[in-house]
């Protein structure tokens, strides 16, 4: 295996600087390959085939990899992941992920007792283009969990408005305020309307996330310049899809990069997602750090510059509330994976309880 064979790996993804971290960790035996799509113990992966004879160069080829069941690392493998495998074709290490879009999913019963879990939803991913259609219900709460999710990530996100060649009114500045620090444009892949722009702000490898309907395959085709991945139609009734993607898949761009084209997304549940909401919410904890206290609810509490924010119309009530819907959630979630959070949280609340019930016999001794 040499450097310049490995350079064939360019269309996938592979970087001189992804050669200078993952190289020391290989040994001889084994080959760096991208995973295409995984598909239960086995998955495609893009490598590097060796030639045959020092006369001879080796080329790329996609083949299927088997994935070692005992292994509990390698069995959470995901689509964009750079792994090694042998001459057997056996997937043999996980390399290091450089970012990872997690989301939270909950295995078991919807109880105090259900074990909470984490989803890879695609790997080593570096434009995130959080799709909703323009000429459907524009749901900012849904574009702001989706943007969370993003900037947890480590990815830069592009909001993308599809569909705008179908749509009367796009709300496009709506939708920027909801999103500071993102990209967000419209885009018809049909007519071809604004595809040149978000062609330009890809970067790398690009994931496309979003709800079944929001036109992410039809989209991934126009970028790919050719009918690669399944589309449908929406239902007329309310607009939504038909999950027509089933797997998440990874193809190079013409212009180079790689595309990730996953499944509609029904529920996002955020898995530690401070930090991307924090990013999400820039705008809101900007007014918040100008806030007299520093643990200020922005409710009634003087001095509270959120509060004076939302009367003077630089910030709406509605981002407020998605702000505290989404961070209740994360701290839910994250009481469930940690036992010691857990553990914490239900102490306080037989404190509440304990002190409501003493407050009920309190009021029941008193004299009338």
């Amino acid at each position: 295996m040499s450097l310049v064979d490995l350079d064939l790996l360019f269309p996938y993804g592979w970087t001189s600087a992804l050669a200078a971290e993952y190289l020391p960790l290989l040994d001889n035996s084994l080959i760096p390959a991208r995973v295409i799509r995984m598909e239960r113990s086995e998955c495609d992966v893009a490598t590097l085939i060796p030639a045959a004879s020092e006369r001879e160069s080796g080329h790329v080829a996609v083949i299927r990899a088997r994935t070692p069941r005992s292994d509990s690392e390698i069995s959470g493998l995901c689509t964009g992941d750079w792994v090694a495998i042998d001459s057997e074709r056996m997937v043999r290490k996980l390399l290091p992920r450089r970012t990872a879009i997690v989301r939270a999913a909950v295995s078991g019963h919807s109880d105090s007792h259900a074990k909470a879990a984490n989803q890879v939803l695609a790997a080593n991913v570096d434009t995130v283009l959080v799709c909703t259609a323009a000429d459907g219900d524009v749901d900012l709460g849904r574009i702001e969990r989706l943007l969370a999710l993003a900037w947890e990530s480590g990815a830069q996100p592009v909001v993308v408005l599809t569909k705008a060649d179908l749509a009367e009114d796009i709300p496009l500045e709506s939708v920027r305020v909801a999103a500071p620090g993102a990209t967000v444009l419209a885009a018809s892949a049909s007519s071809g309307v604004g595809m040149d722009v978000l062609a330009a702000v890809l970067d790398g490898t690009v994931a496309l996330i979003g709800p079944s309907g929001a036109g992410k395959s039809t989209l991934a085709n126009a970028l790919l310049g050719s009918e690669v991945f399944a589309t449908n139609a929406v239902r007329e009734g309310d607009k939504r899809g038909r999950h027509t993607t089933v797997h998440r898949e990874l193809r190079p761009l013409p212009g180079g990069g790689t595309l990730i084209d996953t499944p509609g997304l029904r529920s996002v549940g955020l898995w530690e997602a401070s930090t991307g909401i924090g990013r999400t919410f820039s705008d809101l904890e900007s007014f918040a750090s100008a806030c007299r206290f520093a643990d200020c609810a922005h409710e009634s509490e003087p001095g509270c510059a959120v509060r004076a924010a939302i009367e003077s119309g630089e910030l709406s009530q509605r981002r407020l509330d998605s702000y505290r819907k989404l961070h209740r959630e994360n701290e839910w979630m994250a009481a469930r994976s940690d036992s010691r959070l857990r553990a914490e949280r239900e102490r306080q609340w037989r404190g509440i309880a304990k002190q409501q019930r003493r407050m009920y016999r309190e009021r029941g001794s008193r004299p009338r």
